[in-house]
């Protein structure tokens, strides 16, 4: 008695794998294979232009650009923290000092060995500049300086200003604001 009903269910199994088989060998071209349908002959597809890969979407002005209202930025687009600037600081030692030197003031190593001596991060004209300006710099280069765009992240190279921002302040604290212990320090380092 079961075998009436076992008879439907055996043909649609053997259906649907002959129809599996036909799926499997279907027709294709292989990446850059020549294919005829085209105009240009190939059957490779060009990116639309204008096409941003997923998640690489860049909508933050202010972050991806350093700019507001497409001037530069004067504040940072994200709440500076510790660890920032530690990592600005490690970023800053491993892409910026080998010209402008440990303490952003232009005399790194490729320097004192006849490269083109950047600016001074102490000059006035650095230390009134917006910190977009410097993001813009990165981003884009400037004189001799190459775009670190590719080398280092959007994010990171905020945290490379607050570093140097830190590095400007350390060397420009007006001495009233100096801790009583840092006023000794430097008089027992004066000569």
């Amino acid at each position: 008695m079961m075998l009436p009903r076992t008879g439907p269910a055996l043909l649609l199994c053997a259906l649907a794998c002959a129809g599996c088989d036909q799926m499997y060998e279907q027709p294709r071209n292989d990446p850059l294979e020549p294919n005829p349908f085209f105009i240009d002959g190939m059957s490779a597809r060009p990116i639309v232009p204008g096409t941003v890969a997923r998640g690489h979407a860049r909508l933050d002005e202010h972050l991806y650009q350093g700019t507001v209202e497409g001037k530069p930025a004067e504040i940072f687009p994200f709440a500076i923290t510790v660890a920032d600037l530690d990592r600005g600081r490690e970023r800053f030692n491993i892409y910026c000092s080998p010209c402008h030197g440990a303490l952003g003031d232009g005399d790194g190593m490729i320097v004192q060995r006849g490269f083109t001596r950047p600016p001074s991060y102490h000059l006035d004209r650095l230390r009134a500049a917006p910190v977009g300006h410097f993001y813009q710099v990165m981003t884009n280069g400037w004189g001799a300086m190459y775009s670190y765009a590719e080398r280092v992240t959007p994010e990171d190279r905020w945290r490379i200003i607050a570093y140097i921002r830190a590095l400007q302040l350390s060397q420009h604290v007006p001495a009233d604001q100096l801790a009583a212990e840092d006023i000794r320090r430097l008089r027992e380092a004066s000569p």
